[in-house]
């Protein structure tokens, strides 16, 4: 999954991933991206000009773990994952290193501080991780292995898929679902963003797994009505979230996609109420 995000603290147009993605010749898949003074973003994109993946390796789900990251570690391990998969460096582009751990710092921020409940607006937010046993990725994903390493009781473990929960009533910059209504809603209301799988992982059903997961956090934290925002033309992630249950609700007007220089969104719901 090669994908491109704009750095997460600069002008509304720095928000232009299709641009940025036609310009590097990036495929886009599944993309989550904000900048650290504003809470998450959360669309997809599909750019029309493919590369070829990777061969896909398949993970034994016995030793896959998916749940709420429980240490600091955990989370600087998925901002890596997510820089490494929203950014499409390449290997010999001068300053490479210092620009990924620059930006994998403010997604280590931001995501420490929305979690911290430190951002207006929100209640609880909540990172969710796939998680393998270092030994098993090191032999396939080698670079993916200690690039999204860390360590929990004595173990040695790689984040290989990642995603959030947002229990709030609106994103910034984002259309606003319309349910639930009346005394409460900011608490009965969510939103998943930041999805994302490393490349090599993905075909597992790693994706649905991670949605499968934010269903029942969501439920635990009291939300009844669960959304998430894909672009309008990436038929794959649509494919994706119906497959897990979401359906359409509303989508983007075509000025605010234009003010934002970006690809129209679609907003899908979820009811967990009854599920």
């Amino acid at each position: 999954m090669a994908i491109l995000i704009t750095p997460f603290s600069y002008s509304p147009q720095a928000s232009s991933l299709y641009l940025r993605s036609k310009l590097h010749n990036i495929n886009i898949y599944s993309t989550y991206g904000y900048r650290s003074s504003t809470p998450l973003r959360s669309f997809v994109l599909c750019s029309s000009q493919q590369q070829i993946s990777p061969q896909p390796i398949l993970i034994d789900k016995s030793i896959l773990s998916i749940s709420e990251a429980k240490s600091e570690n955990e989370l600087w391990a998925a901002s890596c994952l997510r820089v490494r998969t929203f950014y499409g460096f390449q290997h010999d582009t001068l300053n490479t290193e210092d620009h990924t751990k620059y930006l994998t710092e403010r997604e280590f921020e931001a995501l420490t501080e929305r979690i911290a409940g430190k951002r207006v607006g929100f209640g609880r937010v909540s990172c969710i991780n796939a998680i393998l046993p270092f030994s098993k990725v090191s032999n396939v994903a080698y670079d993916l292995s200690t690039s999204c390493k860390f360590s929990q009781d004595n173990a040695e473990l790689v984040v290989v898929g990642t995603l959030d929960i947002n229990q709030c009533i609106r994103l910034p910059d984002e259309i606003t679902g319309m349910k639930p209504k009346g005394i409460g809603a900011d608490f009965a209301r969510g939103y998943v963003s930041n999805v994302c799988v490393a490349k090599e992982m993905q075909r597992n059903g790693l994706g649905c797994a991670l949605i499968a997961k934010a269903k029942t956090v969501a439920k635990e934290m009291g939300i009844s009505d669960l959304y998430v925002h894909v672009a309008i033309d990436n038929e794959p992630a649509k494919k994706l979230y119906m497959k897990c249950g979401f359906v359409y609700e509303n989508e983007e007007p075509a000025w605010q996609a234009r003010f934002l220089d970006r690809p129209r969104r679609l907003l899908l719901w979820t009811d967990l109420s009854n599920s």
